[in-house]
């Protein structure tokens, strides 16, 4: 199921992608109106924590409005909604894994590391599909993109096992993690060259695991201005999906509406000679196989 979270009439809401048409169904306008389950949960994370029971619901939900006299009520095109990113808002920090494709790690001038190298970008920093960003000119010349397969977690869960992790993912998005690179290098770390307003888009889709069935064979494509930078795929990730979930549980609890950010293949524009950072009207698409493409302009 592709689920996608939007504002519509200044409520936000969210809904499966309607099949074959450029619209999303409404699940709690036909939940409000239809009683169709005795509860049903007010915010996707708060779902996720049901697992396939919430998808199922969904389903039950659309079974309901498809069948009722106005299907058409219960439906939101695209062009009427504001899209929001599929977790609008993390329950902590996004969690973000460096260097985890060895040529991106040389690009950036450097030996792979043999250790997970994990940091966080703040929950301000989410940005929605097709939302304009600003290149944030006032505190930085060196904006640069990477575009990423995200894991959005769905069960709670500490020192998760080897075998059991996939029983904690919900699905998977696409993020872009923005990087402000003279921030970077200013403050020796992560966290503020990572967390400007906005630079943390994802979407357009929460694409449910199921889906999904191996997250290492994926394509990863990032165009700027339609001229493609990335071409990757996660089968080049030096840490599995897998991997960093056991990795990560082993020292922070997981949560329901979690994102981790697996890392990014090479062509990041750093590692371009010379360096080719974004800038006013640029337009930046990443996609994803199976899960879309996540298009964002900026000014």
């Amino acid at each position: 199921m592709k689920i996608l979270s939007f504002r519509y009439n200044d409520v936000v809401s969210f809904g499966p992608k309607v099949k074959k048409e450029e619209a999303v169904w409404d699940v709690l306008a036909i939940q409000e109106q239809l009683q169709v389950l005795p509860s049903f949960a007010k915010t996707i994370v708060e779902g996720m924590t049901f697992g396939f029971e919430f998808v199922e619901a969904a389903r039950k939900l659309v079974e309901a409005a498809e069948k009722s006299e106005n299907p058409a009520d219960f439906k939101r095109a695209f062009t009427e909604i504001e899209w929001l990113a599929p977790i609008p808002r993390t329950t902590k920090n996004i969690i973000c894994v460096g260097k985890n494709y060895s040529e991106h790690a040389k690009e950036m001038g450097g030996e792979a590391p043999q250790d997970i190298v994990v940091f966080t970008k703040a929950p301000t920093a989410i940005a929605a599909d097709e939302e304009t960003l600003s290149v944030h000119a006032d505190v930085t010349d060196s904006l640069d993109y990477e575009g990423e397969l995200a894991v959005v977690i769905g069960k709670k869960g500490k020192n998760i096992p080897k075998g059991l992790a996939f029983d904690y993912v919900f699905g998977y998005t696409i993020a872009n993690d923005i990087t402000a690179r003279n921030l970077q290098d200013k403050h020796k770390q992560y966290f503020l060259g990572k967390s400007l307003d906005g630079s943390c888009p994802m979407g357009p889709y929460l694409v449910t695991k199921d889906e999904i069935p191996d997250p290492q064979k994926l394509t990863v494509v990032t165009k700027v201005n339609d001229e493609v930078r990335q071409n990757g795929t996660t089968a080049q990730m030096m840490h599995t999906v897998e991997d960093l979930i056991v990795e990560i549980s082993s020292l922070v609890t997981l949560e329901p509406g979690d994102v981790i950010l697996t890392g990014t293949p090479a062509g990041v524009g750093k590692g371009m000679t010379p360096p080719q950072f974004l800038k006013a009207g640029d337009t930046v698409k990443v996609s994803i196989e199976g899960i879309g493409t996540l298009v964002n302009r900026f000014e």
